[in-house]
């Protein structure tokens, strides 16, 4: 069983002159999970994006903690999935090619049936040998939920989580929160309500935001 920490310590990020937010505090710590919310352009998919480890913050610092030693910036891709409305796939590739590809961009030896049982996971085995450019929306976004957890990562990112998802897609989204690793962290950057429940607690990033710097 792994202990892993997230600490947020006076989290600052600016655009140019504009402040998206300040003075950001929290922690999360293993088991739990974490609500991020606001209106649009609150920098939720940047705050993402920070913890990520994609995107540098401007001032303050973010850390995890993995067995009490500190996760060097450079190492965080090995315990982080992020699911997001931004990442990239190849649409002329297939689904089994896409994840074969990830596994290797992380450095990861899985054989090929190990690629299938994610698939499996996430719905798309059926699938598996059809161009990802002939997929819909929702299963595009089954995908990255399926490159997300390919590496069984101790942070999982889950941004807009519910975006583009039919009701069995938001069903497999409950189950894989739900079922989510006991030692690891979950953080949900989220407008719509009815996704507060992944969470048991909730940041509001209006109350850190949107103000000039002078």
């Amino acid at each position: 069983m792994n202990k892993i920490d997230l600490i947020v310590t006076n989290l600052k990020k600016t655009f140019n002159r504009r402040l998206v937010f300040d003075g950001l505090n929290f922690e999360i710590k293993s088991g739990e999970k974490l609500i991020i919310t606001g209106k649009n352009g609150s920098g939720k998919s940047t705050l993402m994006k920070i913890l990520a480890g994609v995107l540098t913050e401007s001032a303050g610092f973010f850390q995890y903690i993995l067995n009490d030693k500190k996760v060097d910036r450079e190492n965080i891709y090995q315990i982080v999935g992020l699911v997001s409305p931004y990442l990239v796939l190849y649409d002329e590739f297939t689904a089994f090619e896409n994840l074969k590809l990830f596994a290797r961009i992380r450095n990861i030896k899985m054989s090929d049936e190990e690629i299938n049982q994610i698939l499996k996971k996430v719905g798309l085995f059926d699938r598996r040998n059809d161009l990802v450019r002939t997929y819909s929306s929702g299963m595009k976004q089954r995908i990255k939920y399926a490159s997300a957890i390919l590496h069984n990562p101790l942070v999982l990112l889950l941004d807009e989580p519910t975006s583009n998802l039919d009701l069995d897609g938001k069903n497999f989204v409950d189950e894989l929160v739900e079922d989510f690793r006991s030692d690891g962290i979950v953080l949900v950057a989220t407008n719509e309500s009815q996704d507060f429940k992944y969470g048991q607690n909730i940041i509001n990033l209006d109350n850190f935001h949107n103000i000039q710097v002078k």
